[in-house]
């Protein structure tokens, strides 16, 4: 039988604020365990919750950029369920009128463009974290994250593969590290994923029984784990069992999904209003200063820097992959007039390679925007080659200083005077008569061999294209 993959996502998404959504404990990470719970977290006799505005605001961020609606009126509601790390025993959550709905966020895979529709962004509280690993036979219960603020984005049933839930998923990523609402840090738990599979017969219009894929928190993950459930399903369906509404977890180690408990449905956590809370009301005012502070979103800027700066789809693509990243490509640009390619060459080429194999931020990079472009200019005014100029950007990472000052200490300023590289040549020749009288006689190959040989003598500092136009004129003068 032919098998359709059907996809639901929620994705829970961190909110950068400094303090937690009801209360003014830090949401700092990394702090000793049970540091940053206070009172109102873990709702002890007498404390009362206040709402934390900028929350309120990030929230509206994401509903402006996915062109969702944006209720002006919501209503905090208590989710009642019993876990060790909800001391509660319940959790501060929307149910019924969230902050944002309907919204509708772009994909492209394999040069297919679809939108995946979202059916609702809400607020809600993070429960503690449960430690296994450092307690033999015992576990025990750090609530930091009680009360840290997420914003749950629940997208409609629209992903058909594993590879569509992985580009909505890395869409997403990019949109709220743009928005500036999260810094995306998987493995430290600020974003992370539930998957929602299931599968039909394709052509069937009723959905199958789902599975949910518990807190996946990475891309490659995420679209290994979706792919061994459909193949779970399909094999359990056509064996003739049935795939029950169940949660499970994925095991990276072993590449497979296991069963944790069965799938509850909302009337099981007896959703009801906080008594505690006042429904969020967003005024008029409110929601137009927030979008007077939007940036510009990564579909218009790589759109923009394929128009303005000339480039292809790919190289915008790939610079307006971060924020942090399309910024340091526009302020290096500006600053070297009339090289957007070239500038671009360097900062996917170079520049990115240096970030990786340090395993450093953009922010955090030892060669500025301003220095990058000192290099770009030397390049194009041919005071360096190409070759020369990796040599220059590698003493550059290392602290050497900018371009001109490294030039001049190792003295790599690019030879362009004519008769001095002429001269070179006419050395060259003269020492190498055998593969002279060889390319004369018709052994055009040899001409790579020259250029190396003039650049070896340089010792690379000889302008390329110069040499190759001199060698030119001077072998084929004379050519028999």
């Amino acid at each position: 039988m032919d098998w359709e993959t059907v996809i639901g996502l929620e994705v829970h998404v961190q909110l950068l604020t400094n303090s937690k959504l009801f209360s003014g404990s830090s949401t700092r990470f990394g702090a000793e365990p049970n540091t940053q719970a206070c009172a109102v977290d873990i709702a002890l006799p007498g404390v009362l919750p206040v709402m934390n505005r900028d929350a309120a605001r990030m929230a509206v961020k994401f509903g402006l950029a996915v062109g969702a609606t944006i209720n002006r009126r919501s209503i905090f509601a208590r989710k009642n369920y019993f876990y060790p790390d909800l001391p509660k025993g319940y959790q501060i959550s929307q149910y019924e009128l969230p902050v944002v709905q309907l919204g509708r966020l772009a994909i492209e895979v394999d040069g297919v463009h679809k939108e995946i529709g979202i059916t609702r962004a809400h607020l809600e509280e993070d429960a503690g974290k449960s430690l296994h690993e450092d307690f033999r036979g015992l576990t025990g219960i750090d609530l930091n994250r009680a009360g840290t603020p997420l914003l749950e984005i629940v997208s409609e049933p629209d992903l058909r593969s594993a590879r569509e839930a992985v580009a909505y998923l890395k869409k997403l990523h990019v949109l709220v590290r743009y928005l500036g609402i999260c810094d995306g840090n998987m493995q430290e738990g600020s974003f992370r994923c539930d998957a929602n599979v299931s599968v039909r017969p394709r052509g069937q219009h009723a959905f199958g029984t789902r599975a949910e894929i518990k807190n996946v928190n990475s891309f490659r993950f995420v679209e290994k784990a979706i792919d061994y459930e459909v193949g779970r399903q399909i094999e359990l369906i056509e064996g003739g069992g049935k795939v029950v509404q169940e949660t499970r977890q994925y095991d990276s180690v072993r590449n497979e999904t296991r069963s944790m408990r069965s799938k509850e449905e909302a009337h099981d956590y007896r959703y009801f209003p906080d008594p505690d809370l006042l429904p969020l009301q967003l005024d008029p005012g409110f929601i137009e200063e927030t979008a007077t502070d939007m940036p510009e979103l990564p579909d218009a800027k790589r759109e923009r820097f394929t128009r303005e700066y000339g480039l292809t789809v790919y190289d915008a693509e790939v610079l307006t992959g971060s924020r942090d990243m399309a910024d340091y490509y526009e302020d290096a640009v500006r600053a070297v007039p009339g090289q957007p390619k070239l500038t671009a060459n360097w900062v996917i080429g170079e520049f990115s390679g240096y970030l990786n194999r340090d395993n450093v931020e953009v922010s955090g990079a030892p060669v500025t925007s301003d220095m990058l472009a000192g290099l770009v200019q030397r390049i194009a005014d041919s005071t360096i080659s190409g070759k020369i100029a990796k040599e220059i950007f590698e003493a550059m990472w290392d602290g050497e200083g900018d371009a001109d000052a490294v030039i001049d200490k190792r003295g790599l300023r690019q030879i362009t005077d004519k008769s001095a590289i002429e001269q070179v040549i006419d050395e060259v020749l003269t020492r190498n008569p055998k593969q002279l009288e060889q390319y004369r006689a018709g052994q055009d190959k040899l001409f790579g061999f020259f250029v190396g040989q003039v650049m070896k003598a340089t010792q690379g500092k000889a302008n390329p294209a110069q040499v190759n136009d001199a060698l030119r004129k001077k072998l084929d003068g004379n050519r028999t």
